[in-house]
């Protein structure tokens, strides 16, 4: 890899890491921003709602990139998330704290696909798995360490001192790629190409389509269990407060893990291959939890096995779907991120349901297991496209 190249990767990590940050930090620190804004949680659990709606509507800005070039959505989804961030610190109520929740979910929707079909472009495919994953460090970071930073800020200032500081991180994003990324120009027929076209293209495309139900259903099985994780670790050692903490550490790490094992394994493997088996070890890890989980250290060994190959499994995925659509990578991206945030939703809506239908947490983890057995079905669709066998 060119020494230039491997410079504006580890920029990008070092934007994703402010980008996550930003879409992570809300969740541990819901209280400190209810008090701040003089609002319930329920206002702000209909915020975090009206965010996630916005990541499907994501896919029509970000085709910006393929029309007039990746680093022109980069920057485009950077101006958004910094604008974003921003507002809320000069005009701190709660509309505009909606409002910046929204700029910044479309920020990171516009980015994270431009970034990866700039990648897509560049780098091999036989090398791009470790390329792409190398960037997912951004996503486990944010959890391991810009969370505890927006805490020693929010301790130190006030609630809304971690919007002000990420707003200049995101500034400084700006003048970073904008001096490291080189302009790249369109192809010619791309200029000619009306905002919908490519979207309509990978409609009509079936391997297209079904690696946005892959992203949809293997999500949709994570989320069956990510919602309830919680509630189920409370009622079965009763240490809500310890539980949870020590959870999220053991989630944090399981990511950084899953994520380093997809960029030391995915290119050797093959990224199909190593595709297949984060997906069957995934389901093996879900099957194993309520098996292992008589205790909170089995249940927290339980979790990391279950996030680590989830996590294995999803950055394995990205090198795929920059693979099924090259000519236009980064709208087939930015579809196949809002299929996933629409999975997460589906799973959302039946997590709860399954855990009241059987004891302890068995009826998710069959959940689970029936949707993942799902994605199986259509990854062979998906491998029709890529030029790499598959088992």
């Amino acid at each position: 890899m060119r020494f230039s190249l491997f410079l504006q990767i580890l920029a990008f990590v070092l934007t994703r890491v402010v980008l996550n940050t930003m879409l992570r930090m809300v969740y541990p620190f819901l209280p400190a921003f209810s008090r701040g804004l003089g609002v319930d949680l329920a206002a702000i659990s209909t915020a975090l709602t009206i965010r996630s709606t916005t990541g499907f509507f994501s896919p029509f800005l970000a085709t910006i990139a393929d029309l007039r070039g990746r680093k022109t959505g980069m920057l485009l989804g950077l101006t958004f998330f910094t604008l974003g961030a921003g507002l809320v610190y000069v005009w701190p109520v709660f509309p505009v704290f909606v409002l910046t929740l929204v700029l910044t979910v479309l920020g990171n929707s516009i980015f994270s696909p431009s970034m990866q079909a700039y990648i897509g472009d560049r780098v091999d495919y036989r090398w791009r798995g470790r390329a792409l994953a190398f960037t997912e460090f951004g996503w486990s970071l944010a959890f391991i360490a810009g969370i505890p930073v927006m805490g020693f800020l929010i301790a130190r200032a006030d609630w809304r001192a971690p919007f002000l500081f990420l707003a200049g991180c995101g500034l400084a994003a700006v003048f970073l790629l904008s001096w490291l990324v080189p302009r790249d120009e369109p192809k010619p027929d791309a200029q000619r190409e009306p905002v919908l076209g490519n979207l309509r293209k990978i409609a009509a495309y079936p391997p297209a389509l079904a690696g946005l139900l892959l992203g949809l259903l293997f999500n949709a099985g994570n989320e069956v269990v990510n919602v309830v994780f919680g509630v189920w670790m409370e009622s079965s050692f009763g240490l809500q407060i310890a539980a949870l903490g020590a959870a999220s550490a053991v989630i944090g790490f399981s990511e950084l893990g899953g994520e380093v094992l997809a960029g030391g394994l995915s290119d050797f493997l093959g990224k199909s291959r190593s595709l297949v088996l984060g997906l069957a070890v995934n389901s093996l890890a879900v099957l194993a939890l309520p098996l292992i989980s008589r205790s909170l250290t089995g249940a927290l060994i339980g979790l990391f096995l279950y996030y680590l190959t989830y996590e294995f499994t999803l950055v394995c995925s990205i090198p795929v779907m920059t693979e099924v659509f090259p000519a236009a990578r980064a709208s087939m991206m930015a579809l196949f991120i809002a299929g996933t945030s629409l999975g997460r939703g589906v799973g959302a809506l039946f997590a709860a349901p399954l855990y009241d239908l059987l004891p302890s947490i068995s009826g998710n983890v069959i959940g689970t297991l029936f949707v993942n057995l799902l994605a199986f079905v259509v990854l062979s669709r998906v491998f029709r496209r890529v030029n790499e066998p598959a088992l």
